[in-house]
């Protein structure tokens, strides 16, 4: 596996016996790091011809899908980011369907099918609807094959009859399939309009490959053959093939720093790269916090740098450089932000803003259990933090007392990203995220699920955020220490909440109600996300009113009788007027 993912690309298009060709295709590889971050795409959309507008639907969504695709947070996944654009994508060409004449007859509007591939490290990532095709090619002369990777959406009402049962700009929802290919060097996809792939076979597709001088050259001998044999439609094929791939640890995302040594441990009045080291915050087995200056702007800075006895640990050097990735994506008050600057550097390090202030672990030795309304605050400002990293499918991963900072003016900060997840960074490097879930202090707030082996969510940050408010509200643990010894789901389910009002009566029963919801040891049965928790905090939500609010009768007995008493009355009304 070398450092790097190549590819071999050819493409060609014609609109064969028609006057006007309504497909469109495209291809995009970017340059690194954003090859890295974010793949190879190429694309192939089919227009329908009984529509004169729907060339201009191809082209866009074609043009679309390679643009904004490159435009979305490299933070997200390759399905969360193409879904998004594809959906937007369709969302316009079915404002421009119900604008004309395809409001009333849908084969006139904006209206094409799509095939799509993003290769990204070693995984090829398949979004498709309609009728154009996807294809794995085994090309080996008697072994010749076409595996289809893809089903076309097209419903057949007799022999010569069908129609597209899903397509882009029909309706206002879009269904897309979607699916993952494992890569290997030497594949060779072909993506192809149903004008090419309805008329070629696969030993026509190997006859062009070995005939052709290039790609290029065999996506024309395939149009060719494809008109020989018969296509009326108009005919696009693309073929990739994939010469190399890249090793999961060689993104330069990840390296960027990783040649440089690890640092000394500074001393106060020590310089370094324009920064003056005043005195040391924090020191672990792990890493070292310092207080510095940077000489520059004046301006105090924290400075993190890694434990040099971890230095020949690739995966603790991969976390900690991952750690500036993190913060330099995420924009929240409620989250430290990192200090960027360009100077060269002469170790590994990250630079963060200095909050003055104290962790919330301290706050809490200091000042004891705060109230209702001050935990609350508390809890909702870390809310706002992880919705930030929510949005751009990041995972904390590591919350408790210790990774949030109280600043001087009581603003709640979240500190350390040393254990988050990011998606798309996990389909760089799938052992990114897997660790970090030992340490002692985490594992006391880390959701059950880690403990099984099983991928964390945002319901698993939940899970840590809720046993931050029952933690403040109590000064305890809702499972006690519990929690890390239940290695299965047998020893999870012998797990019993402790309710929060038997440490503290004056905690009102709907805020127990939605922290023991919050830190539910089934994800499934916790909050959806940090606001709805947060909410539920602050006044009882409909599920806790309904399960607790007494009857009628007993809440007013006067109120119950008199309407017995009405619908009574009422039935002997309906009577008499029958009787009548």
């Amino acid at each position: 596996m070398t450092d790097r993912l190549t590819l071999s690309i050819g493409q060609h298009t014609d609109a064969g016996r028609k006057a006007v060709n309504q497909d469109f295709h495209g291809s995009h590889v970017p340059r690194e790091p954003l090859l890295s971050v974010k793949g190879a795409a190429l694309a192939v959309a089919d227009g329908i011809g009984s529509s004169d507008v729907s060339h201009i639907a191809s082209e866009t969504a074609v043009a679309a899908f390679l643009e904004d695709y490159y435009c979305t947070s490299d933070a997200w996944s390759v399905k969360t980011s193409v879904e998004r654009v594809l959906a937007a994508t369709n969302s316009w060409l079915y404002a421009q369907t119900q604008q004309g004449q395809g409001r009333y007859d849908k084969d006139r509007g904006y209206v094409c099918t799509l095939s799509a591939m993003v290769i990204k490290s070693n995984t090829a990532y398949l979004f498709h609807v309609g009728d154009t095709r996807i294809c794995r090619v085994h090309a080996g002369g008697h072994t010749a094959a076409l595996e289809p990777l893809t089903v076309e959406h097209r419903v057949w009402v007799s022999p010569g009859q069908s129609y597209l049962a899903r397509a882009l700009g029909v309706d206002a929802h879009l269904e897309i399939d979607y699916r993952t290919v494992t890569l290997h060097a030497g594949d060779l996809f072909m993506l192809a309009s149903d004008g090419v792939h309805e008329y070629v076979n696969a030993a026509e597709v190997h006859e062009a490959l070995s005939a052709g001088a290039n790609l290029d050259e065999a996506a024309r001998l395939l149009v060719a053959r494809a008109l020989a044999n018969g296509s009326a439609d108009n005919l696009t094929v693309q073929l990739v093939r994939v010469e190399s791939l890249q090793a999961h640890e060689a993104g330069e995302l990840l390296q960027q720093m990783a040649e440089l040594p690890f640092p000394p441990q500074f001393e106060p009045r020590s310089e370094f790269d324009g920064y003056r080291i005043m005195r040391t915050l924090h020191g672990s087995s792990r890493s070292h916090l310092y207080l510095a200056l940077d000489l520059a702007s004046g301006e105090p800075v924290a400075i993190k740098a890694p434990s040099i006895d971890l230095r020949d640990d690739p995966a603790y050097l991969e976390r900690f450089l991952m750690e500036e990735w993190i913060a330099r994506r995420i924009v929240s008050p409620h989250v430290c932000e990192p200090v960027v600057h360009e100077r060269p550097r002469s170790y590994v390090y990250l630079v963060t803003e200095y909050i003055e202030g104290m962790t919330l672990a301290q706050w809490l030795r200091d000042r004891g259990r705060p109230d209702l309304d001050a935990a609350r605050d508390i809890v909702g400002q870390v809310a706002k933090g992880l919705r930030a990293f929510h949005r751009l499918e990041m995972l904390h991963q590591d919350i408790r007392p210790e990774n949030v900072m109280i600043d001087r003016t009581g603003t709640a900060k979240i500190i350390d990203f040393g254990s988050a997840s990011v998606a798309g960074v996990r389909e760089m490097a799938p052992s990114a995220g897997d660790e970090g879930f030992t340490l002692t202090g985490a594992a006391l707030y880390a959701a059950p699920e880690y403990f099984l082996g099983e991928p964390g969510t945002v319901r698993s940050d939940i899970f840590s955020l809720g046993v931050l408010a029952y933690h403040m509200l109590t000064g305890q643990l809702p499972y006690g220490v519990q929690i890390p010894q239940a290695k299965t789901r047998a020893a999870q389910r012998k797990l019993v909440y402790t309710p929060a009002r038997e440490h503290d009566p004056a905690i009102p029963a709907w805020v127990d109600a939605a922290i023991e919801k919050a830190v539910a040891i089934d994800p499934g049965k916790r909050h959806e996300d940090v606001d709805e928790f947060v909410f539920d905090l602050h006044r009882p939500n409909r599920a806790f009113l309904d399960r607790t609010r007494p009857a009628l009768i007993e809440r007013s007995p006067l109120a119950f009788w008199k309407g017995v008493s009405f619908v009574l009355l009422m039935a002997l009304v309906v009577d008499l007027a029958l009787r009548r």
